[in-house]
């Protein structure tokens, strides 16, 4: 167990890293509009490449870390990573800028996925859902230093000299973790599928499309909320000022850190399915509020961004459990796949959001965001209330 718990904090430091550049725009987005001329539309975009190469590259990811583990597959995409950061820093233009997100997308595509294969090799499989959460609630303290932090450091060396040097840090994670990283416990290989077509039963369950579909929605729309529009909500409609928002973003991510320590446990206590459809129904809550009372006092915004931080953390719940669904020899397969949907939800919802922005106002958006949410909720009933929790 030390090893595992050696093997779990390194890798724990990529996914750090993973988070705090996935939602740095939503506090530096007023920058990038000064100073390259974005509309709403491209911003959008733009942000949103992050997601689209990221869950682009969870489809050969998963047989490369079924067959090779995450040692070097994962400092290897860092890499590209740490290109992409230097790229971003020097963009002069929205191409430029969109090329530097793009690489970066690709760059820490394996810092959750990597993890979870690893942990289903050095951790028994009772404690799974539990590890999961507490690497993920670790990992999102990335978004809290990418929002109050972030702002103020911003202030010192400008947003260009955060991702210059954020490239050197990349570098280095990723030469610690090709260092210290084993695939396996000594004595242990890592397991082959001994046939060919078991990937595709994944792509054939229903309830992998009833999985995927809720995290498509809550975990992408999470995500797209935290990392960009809930930022530029707070800036456009609210008029609130750098630092003002990132205190704001700082509650929604302190909210998701307990989220993400909470919502394993809760799943070993209550059922992992039912938890989750709770937690979901409560995020939805989230969009409607500030769609139909956005000018709520200062108090009911940290409140809002509280909830849909602390209950939008649940959707990693949805990674356990393909884990717990699929056999182990399709561990890698299962969950980036679930990953990919949750991945390309960002990147559509993000893109889409701005597209609509540029059409209409906030309100209607998120009314838009929060009926998609429930029409998940509904395909994902049959495994909450049919489900019982022996079967995981």
């Amino acid at each position: 167990m030390p090893a595992a718990f050696r093997i779990f904090a390194i890798l724990l430091l990529a996914y750090f890293l993973s988070y705090f550049f996935r939602a740095t725009n939503a506090v530096i987005s007023p920058d990038l509009r000064r100073d390259l001329g974005l509309t709403p539309a491209e911003l959008g975009l733009m942000t949103s490449l992050f997601y689209l190469t990221f869950a682009i590259a969870q489809l050969p990811l998963g047989a490369l870390l079924d067959r090779f583990g995450p040692r070097f597959v994962h400092p290897a995409l860092m890499l590209l990573g740490a290109m992409g950061a230097l790229i971003f820093a020097s963009a002069q233009d929205f191409l430029t800028l969109s090329v530097g997100r793009a690489l970066l997308g690709i760059g820490f595509a394996a810092a959750l996925m990597g993890a979870l294969k690893a942990f289903s090799l050095w951790f028994p499989a009772h404690r799974y859902a539990s590890i999961s959460s507490l690497y993920v609630a670790l990992g999102a303290s990335g978004a809290i230093a990418a929002s109050s932090p972030l702002a103020w450091l911003k202030e010192q060396i400008g947003w260009r000299g955060v991702f210059e040097w954020g490239a050197l840090v990349i570098v280095l994670v990723a030469l610690v973790v090709a260092l210290g990283v084993r695939n396996a416990p000594k004595g242990m290989a890592l397991p082959q599928s001994t046939q060919a077509g078991n990937a595709s039963l994944i792509w054939r369950s229903s309830q992998f499309w009833r999985m995927g579909w809720l995290n498509f929605m809550v975990g992408g729309g999470f995500l797209a909320w935290q990392t960009l529009w809930g930022g530029d909500f707070l800036f456009k409609v609210r008029g609130l000022g750098s630092l003002e928002v990132g205190s704001v973003l700082f509650t929604f991510s302190l909210a998701a850190l307990l989220g993400f320590l909470l919502c394993g446990p809760l799943a070993d206590r209550w059922g992992l399915p039912r938890v989750l459809l709770s937690a979901s129904l409560g995020f939805t809550l989230g969009p409607l509020l500030l769609a139909l009372w956005p000018q709520m006092p200062a108090l009911g915004l940290y409140l809002t961004y509280g909830l849909m931080g602390f209950t939008g953390a649940f959707n990693i719940l949805s990674l356990a459990q393909a884990r717990l669904v699929f056999p182990t020899e399709l561990t890698g397969r299962a969950v980036t796949a679930i990953n990919f949907m949750g991945f390309m939800g960002v990147f559509l919802l993000q893109w889409g959001m701005g597209v609509v922005l540029g059409l209409s106002e906030y309100s209607t958006a998120l009314l838009v965001w929060a009926t998609l949410i429930a029409l998940a909720i509904i395909g994902y009933l049959p495994l909450a209330l049919g489900q019982r929790k022996s079967a995981l």
